[in-house]
C-alpha cells in the first residue's frame, strides 16, 4: 500500500508509550493465518517500498521475496490456514487475519517501537498530537519490559480527577480487558469513547490490599500540556506533560505570563513526560537557547540530519529542568541540549534512556505503520539508548504534603532543591 502521507518525527517513549506489541498469539498467528487469508480469500494485490520505487507481486516471486513468502512457507500457511478452517470453534473475521499480516511483521523486528497501525489505532494515535479528545484526562505510561500500564498523570477538572483516579495507580483492566495484555497505543483506544459512555477501570493502588474499581464517564478533555506558576517572588514553575503540537505556543504563553509576574528564575518540570513530536521540542529549545545544533539524527546509511536553535529569542535566566526515570526521548533532548549548552541545571534522577527515533507514514486504506529509522544523539554528540542522562544533582523524589491533599509544589523534595540551587544563582 502506498504512503500518501509523511507525518513528523516521534522521539516519543509512547507512555514506555509507548510500545510492543500485543504479547498474546494475535500477532503471531494473525501473520501466518492472515497471509492465508490473502491468498486464499482474495486475490489481493500487495505493494511493498523498496529504494527502486514499489515492487508488485505477481504469480513469480524474486530472490527479495522468496525468504517471507517461499513455496515451502506458502505450503505451511495453507495447512495451517485449512487446520484453522475446519477445527477452529468459532468463526473467523478474516479481516482480523489480514491486519495480523501487517501487526505481524512489523512486530518480526523484535523492535517494541515499531508498530502498525490499523485506521481506527491511527486515528486514536494521532489525538495525542492534536490534543483534543473524548477520553478521561489521565497520561498512561507503559514499562516495554513488563508490559504494566501506570497512571503517570491526571489533569484538574478531567473525569479521572472527579472520579478518584490518582497517579501512580497500576492499571489492570481496562473493561474486561488485562491492561499488560497488549501495547499502549491499542490499550487506550478501548478507554476513549462517545461521550457520556463509561468505562471500567481495575486499578492496583500501593497500600491497599485489594484492587480498587472506577466507572468513569467519558467526556470531551482539552488536554493542557503545559502549566505554569510562580513559587516564590522570582522563580517560575512551567510543567510540560508532553510534546504536542499545541505544547510549543502553550510554552511560550507559560514563560511571558510568568516573566509579567516577575520571574528572573524559571523551573522546567520534565518528570514523567515520556517525548512526543521531535519538532514540537525543538521549538522550545529554539525559545530557550543560543544558535547552534540541539540535536542530530542518524539513519543506518550514516546520513545526518541537524535539527536547529537560530538563536533569536533564547533566554538568559537561571534555570533547573526536573528529570526522573519517566522522562523520555524528546524529554531527554530537551535535557540534554540543555546540558551540553551548559545552559541550566538538571536535578532529579536518571533518565529513561531512549535514544531513537520514529517516523510515521500514513496509507492510502487510513492505516499507517510506523518504523524506528534512526538514532539521536545531543549536541554533543551523546548516544543515549539504554543509558539516559545523569542529573547534574541526583535527588530522589520525596514528598511531604499528605496524599489525600492536592499537590503542593513546595513540599516536593526535587523542586525545593531546585529553588535552593536557583537562590544561589
Amino acid at each position: 500500500m502506498e504512503p500518501i502521507e509523511q507525518q513528523q518525527l516521534y522521539i516519543n517513549n509512547d507512555q514506555k508509550n509507548d510500545q510492543k506489541k500485543n504479547g498474546s498469539s494475535r500477532y503471531v498467528q494473525g501473520f501466518f493465518t492472515g497471509i492465508a487469508a490473502m491468498f486464499l480469500v482474495s486475490l489481493l494485490v500487495v505493494l511493498i517500498g523498496s529504494k527502486a520505487g514499489f515492487i508488485q507481486l505477481g504469480h513469480s516471486r524474486s530472490s527479495a521475496e522468496s525468504v517471507l513468502l517461499s513455496d515451502e512457507t506458502i505450503n505451511k500457511i495453507d495447512w495451517l490456514y485449512a487446520k484453522i478452517q475446519a477445527q477452529y470453534y468459532e468463526d473467523i473475521d478474516e479481516n482480523a487475519l489480514v491486519d495480523g499480516i501487517y501487526h505481524g511483521l512489523l512486530d518480526g523486528l523484535g523492535d517494541p517501537y515499531s508498530v502498525y497501525y490499523t485506521q481506527e489505532e491511527y486515528e486514536n494515535m494521532m489525538i495525542s498530537t492534536t490534543g483534543n479528545y473524548y477520553g478521561i484526562g489521565a497520561v498512561l505510561s507503559q514499562d516495554p519490559d513488563t508490559m504494566n500500564v501506570t497512571i503517570s498523570h491526571i489533569y484538574d477538572n478531567t473525569p479521572a480527577k472527579k472520579a478518584g483516579l490518582k497517579s501512580g495507580d497500576t492499571l489492570v483492566k481496562v473493561d474486561e480487558i488485562e491492561a499488560s495484555s497488549m501495547e499502549l497505543t491499542q490499550l487506550v483506544t478501548h478507554i476513549r469513547g462517545e461521550e457520556g459512555t463509561t468505562v471500567h477501570l481495575v486499578v492496583y493502588r500501593k497500600g491497599d490490599k485489594d484492587y480498587l474499581e472506577f466507572d468513569v464517564e467519558r467526556a470531551q478533555v482539552d488536554i493542557p500540556t503545559v502549566s505554569s506558576k510562580m513559587l516564590t517572588e522570582d522563580v517560575g514553575y512551567i510543567e510540560v506533560a508532553e510534546f504536542s503540537e499545541k505544547t510549543p505556543e502553550q510554552f511560550e504563553q507559560a514563560i511571558a505570563e510568568l516573566q509579567s509576574a516577575g520571574m528572573k528564575k524559571m523551573i522546567i518540570d520534565l518528570r514523567d513526560n515520556g517525548g512526543g513530536l521531535l519538532e514540537s521540542c525543538r521549538q522550545m529549545l529554539d525559545d530557550i537557547l543560543p544558535e547552534g545544533v540541539v540535536v542530530y539524527t542518524e539513519d543506518k546509511y550514516g546520513e545526518r540530519n541537524d535539527y536547529y536553535s537560530d538563536g533569536s529569542s533564547h533566554l538568559e535566566i537561571p534555570l533547573v529542568v526536573l528529570i526522573n526515570g519517566n522522562s523520555a526521548s524528546a524529554s531527554e533532548i530537551f535535557a540534554g541540549a540543555i546540558r551540553d549548552y551548559d545552559y541550566g541545571t538538571l536535578i532529579g534522577t536518571t533518565t529513561f534512556g531512549k535514544g531513537i527515533v520514529q517516523n510515521v507514514e500514513q496509507l492510502r486504506d487510513g492505516s499507517a505503520i510506523k518504523l524506528t529509522i534512526a538514532k539521536y544523539f545531543t549536541p554533543n554528540g551523546d548516544y543515549i539508548h539504554g543509558v539516559g542522562i545523569d542529573p547534574h544533582l541526583e535527588v530522589e523524589y520525596e514528598y511531604t504534603g499528605e496524599d489525600d491533599e492536592p499537590y503542593d509544589e513546595m513540599k516536593d523534595s526535587q523542586v525545593l532543591k531546585a529553588i535552593e540551587v536557583l537562590s544561589g544563582n
